[in-house]
């Protein structure tokens, strides 16, 4: 289906086409006529299915079409749990609506907060937040939500993992009773569908790809190598195939670093991106990436959340993610917008039942391939794996909630 049958205004169709696309995802098919209706919407759909242009385009058309003379009021908040995902989809409404007249702010943590104070008081049509500096602005009243006549929860699951349920719902609390709900998660979990059903009025449903199933463009090969030789395995790989535009993805933050100076050493082009980083770092880090500067961009999975590189090529798995759910959203950072894409996971002996469990998930076996000259040591036995401070804070977490339901953990430091 043709954008031009949705329903979408001239303007919206212009930036649309002049973006590069003409045909709809199906998840754009099916969520823009209805969020053209003021329904309430529930969607299931993975990360690259093109959901944010699926919400984004509809509501442009709905705050043009409904704004009234008078002063700027936040008419449609987007709430998100990343810093990049903010930005990202931040710059997919300024470039879907540069046709048309509104203001909008990106809000998130990280940055002074008086710029994005000022920008509030000279008025917003749009605000597209994280949940924790959204929060801290409403509770000292420098932000009026009163007047939000769309919510949309992006990427609702990995909120509730970081454990932002709280901040969220206290959010709420500064919004209109009467408001039009959307959803968007990769899983439906129990708790994602207790917050459904708290926050969405009669909603359309929709499901655009079976749960837990990456793109079927990415070609996912397992290299299997001693724990000791991953990183010149990796070098080796980069420079025999000239591999440019590579995000690479590490458990932890002091990993992330590490490597990232020892693919220099190695004369590849590399940077970090994690939450100890500064916002002004990570963006510096992301744009070097995207312009090419950098040829790797080495990432922890929340940091990673949300980032969308257009056409980027290769994921590689240095380290085997603890959660296998976590391992979808990794390579879903490829193949996007009906592209092809590689993903590469390096796997030692130690995460043999790592790699099981995302098998087990995907309900598929990963074509394994060895590498000539980094074959596995056999004399080689598995060892525990340290896990980070965040796989500590999600067992103890779910822990939490297996005993007390309907409780969520305490917001994390992200990755």
């Amino acid at each position: 289906m043709l954008f031009n049958e949705l329903g979408l205004k001239t303007e919206l169709l212009r930036a649309v086409e002049e973006n590069g696309y003409r045909e709809a995802t199906p998840i754009q098919q099916q969520t823009i006529p209805l969020i053209l209706t003021g329904a309430d919407v529930l969607a299931g759909a993975q990360t690259g299915t093109g959901k944010t242009a699926g919400f984004t385009l509809p509501l442009l058309q709905r705050i043009h079409q409904t704004r009234s003379p008078g002063p700027r009021v936040i008419r449609s908040l987007i709430l998100v749990p990343t810093r990049e995902l903010a930005a990202q989809v931040s710059e997919s409404v300024r470039t879907y609506g540069r046709y048309m007249h509104f203001k909008s702010a990106a809000i998130y943590g990280g940055v002074s907060p008086k710029t994005q104070v000022d920008k509030i008081r000279n008025g917003l049509d749009i605000v597209i937040a994280t949940p924790g500096r959204l929060l801290d602005l409403a509770q000292q009243k420098a932000i009026d939500l009163s007047s939000v006549e769309i919510l949309v929860l992006d990427e609702a699951d990995r909120m509730l993992d970081m454990g932002f349920i709280r901040d969220i719902r206290k959010i709420f609390r500064f919004l209109p009773a009467q408001r039009q709900n959307l959803l968007f998660s990769a899983t439906f979990s129990n708790e994602i569908r207790r917050l459904a059903n708290d926050l969405l009025d009669n909603p359309a449903e929709i499901q655009v790809a079976a749960r837990n199933r990456p793109a079927d463009r990415i070609r996912q090969t397992v290299f299997p190598v001693d724990k000791r030789r991953k990183r010149e395995l990796l070098s080796h790989c980069i420079g025999k195939h000239n591999m440019q535009q590579v995000l690479v993805f590490t458990r932890t933050k002091h990993g992330a670093n590490r490597l990232a100076d020892q693919l220099q050493q190695d004369g590849i082009n590399a940077t970090a991106i994690h939450g100890n980083k500064s916002q002004g770092a990570r963006t510096r880090a992301l744009a070097e990436f995207k312009s090419g500067k950098a040829r790797v961009l080495v990432a922890t999975d929340i940091a990673a959340r949300g980032l969308d590189i257009d056409g980027l090529p290769h994921v590689v798995n240095f380290e085997l993610p603890h959660v296998p759910e976590d391992y979808v959203h990794r390579i879903g950072r490829t193949a996007r917008a009906g592209r092809d894409g590689q993903a590469i996971s390096l796997v030692c002996v130690d995460e043999h039942k790592l790699l099981k469990d995302i098998e087990s998930l995907l309900k598929l076996e990963i074509r394994k391939e060895i590498v000539s000259g980094y074959e596995p040591d056999p004399r080689i036995t598995a060892e525990p794996i340290t896990q980070g401070r965040r796989q500590s804070q999600v067992k103890k977490k779910r822990s939490v909630r297996r005993n007390r339901p309907g409780r969520s953990g305490r917001k994390r430091t992200p990755a």
